[in-house]
């Protein structure tokens, strides 16, 4: 079996359980092949095989490779949409970052995790996509997003007006600093910051929530996946900031922007006793009262 390993950086106090992780890979026989930067970083204070494999790109990632495992947050997790594309490759995310709600295996599983894929004892969570349409370039090859596409205004330039369409049939204009467009997965982040509600993951919706907006009786809505939501950018200022996930491109107002459901999911890797009701209480403190 090979297993594909990202992680961007790592702290001092973490070199012991990354360590105790390739151990482990390597005493179930499990063939490691790290990404290239993370390898050349870790190589010369870590006891790794002389003969590791290593990958630069998504292209390296071929039909051989099994399982990818992030190791960090939630963001680095993100990066992973950007490796693993439709390739349909299950991603571990083992948590060495903060709050962990997307790689919510911590540290302390690292042994049961690695069994859990050798014995197969897992279940895999398929996760909708977010995929943006423009009529430019944008995001190079991966114009999509697990979590949330967003339009927000640059830095010091006042509020804009997005005129939003379902289908082609006008929506809202939100008068706002931004608007977001997340999924079920992205609707424990952003958008639930801004005021948006928590969905179920498999529910197949969008959660359109504006970004401190001018109108106060303006709140967020659902609406089904199935719609084609477009959007035209008004302001004072020429350019304002598309976001996919942690991606940002700077565009201006000419720009035609479009999002929808993403042909393909991104496939999840979680141990049988972890789900998603469990994540609520445990990362969000859902529920928490001295009474329960």
């Amino acid at each position: 079996m090979k297993v594909a390993i990202y992680s961007r950086i790592i702290d001092y106090d973490q070199r012991g359980e990354i360590q105790h992780l390739f151990d482990e890979l390597i005493r179930q026989h499990i063939e490691p092949v790290v990404h290239r930067p993370f390898l050349d970083k870790i190589r010369p204070s870590f006891l790794l095989p002389a003969d590791v494999s290593a990958f630069n790109s998504s292209e390296d990632l071929d039909e051989s490779i099994e399982f990818i495992i992030s190791l960090g947050g939630d963001g680095t997790l993100l990066d992973t949409v950007s490796l693993v594309r439709d390739k349909n490759i299950p991603v571990l995310g083992i948590n060495f970052g903060r709050l962990g709600f997307l790689a919510s295996i911590g540290k302390e599983e690292l042994a049961s995790a690695v069994t859990a894929l050798v014995n197969r004892t897992f279940v895999i969570d398929r996760r909708s996509l977010i995929h943006l349409d423009a009529n430019r370039p944008m995001f190079g090859n991966v114009p999509c997003g697990l979590n949330e596409f967003a339009i927000h205004k640059t830095d010091t330039s006042p509020m804009i007006k997005i005129h939003t369409y379902l289908n082609g049939e006008f929506l809202n204009t939100y008068w706002a600093d931004g608007l977001i467009v997340a999924t079920p997965t992205g609707s424990t982040g952003y958008s639930l910051s801004c005021g948006g509600p928590v969905i179920f993951t498999e529910s197949a919706s969008f959660v359109i929530t504006p970004v401190a907006p001018h109108n106060l009786n303006v709140r967020p809505i659902v609406v089904p996946d199935n719609n084609i939501i477009s959007f035209e950018v008004e302001g004072r200022a020429d350019h304002f900031i598309c976001a996919l996930d942690a991606r940002k491109e700077i565009v201006d107002k000419t720009v035609q922007l479009a999002v929808r459901r993403e042909a393909f999911t991104l496939s999840l890797v979680r141990l049988n006793e972890n789900n998603f009701l469990k994540t609520l209480r445990n990362k969000l403190s859902w529920g928490l009262d001295t009474r329960n």
